[in-house]
């Protein structure tokens, strides 16, 4: 499936995206012969580790002055690395005595090019994550019949790229896409855009508030207390969202940024 590299989205601060152009393929080449172990060792890949051995990398590892807690050990590709998955954190690949510990994606080489390992772990953990959530915490448009495809979008009602991308729902959805909203107030609770989307989220008719604030219409704030829009954005944070919109596929992929409705049939395999 295609995936967008540098979207269109509103952002609190910079990112700083790896390029792949800088990768020199002599680097790589080397590595080609330890793909060919690895997949071997695939099958065993993503098993729970021995005990002792995630006893002893939780003592190394976990740092409470840095807030780092180790969350799951298992088994990884590359013989001898263990992956460590941290809670709310990220994943980090550690020698087995947890003297030595690689911070970044893991790749496999393969004929049809790199394979990003690491992002596909994150995309089922996407996954788990969003089951976990109810339909009803969410601002569903859903297109007639049975959807083709359904994408989850956190959104902020003062995004531009978050504005665009609603004046388009309709026709996504004339197309067969269900677009399901979560809240992602991008400057923080507490700040203006966090009131509006409570104040959508508790709206009596939850579509029509949500597309009138995108309009930048005003309505008065309104809030009740089971609105969801703090976990969402802390469920956010944690799923790797840093802007809006932020859309997430039934695959678990996360693309960061607008695209058009054109360029979503293709992300989303429809065309």
């Amino acid at each position: 499936m295609p995936v967008a590299s540098d979207g269109l989205y509103c952002k609190p601060g910079a990112l700083s995206p790896l390029r792949g152009n800088v990768m020199n393929y002599r680097i790589f080449r080397p590595l080609i012969a330890l793909a060919l172990t690895l997949c071997a060792t695939l099958a065993a890949a993503g098993e729970p580790a021995d005990k002792t051995v995630a006893d002893k990398l939780r003592a190394a590892l976990d740092s409470p002055s840095m807030g780092l807690k180790v969350d799951t050990v298992e088994t990884s590709v590359v013989p001898g690395l263990y992956e460590v998955q941290f809670t709310s954190g990220p994943v980090v690949y550690a020698t087995a005595s947890g003297d030595y510990m690689i911070l970044g994606d893991l790749f496999s080489v393969g004929e049809d090019g790199y394979t990003n390992l690491t992002e596909k772990r994150r995309d089922g953990q996407r996954l788990e994550k969003l089951a976990q959530v109810d339909e009803k915490d969410m601002i569903i448009f859903s297109p007639e019949g049975e959807p083709r495809a359904r994408m989850t979008v956190f959104t902020d009602v003062s995004c531009f790229y978050c504005q665009k991308l609603h004046k388009e729902v309709p026709e996504l959805n004339k197309r067969g896409v269900e677009v399901r909203y979560l809240a992602y107030p991008r400057s923080g609770t507490g700040s203006a855009g966090y009131t509006q989307l409570v104040t959508a989220w508790c709206s009596d008719n939850r579509q029509e508030a949500l597309t009138r604030l995108k309009n930048k219409e005003s309505m008065p704030d309104k809030t009740c207390a089971d609105n969801p829009v703090q976990a969402q954005y802390e469920l956010g944070q944690q799923l790797g969202v840093r802007g809006t919109p932020a859309l997430v596929t039934e695959e678990g992929a996360l693309i960061p940024g607008y695209q058009s409705v054109d360029q979503l049939m293709v992300t989303l395999g429809l065309e």
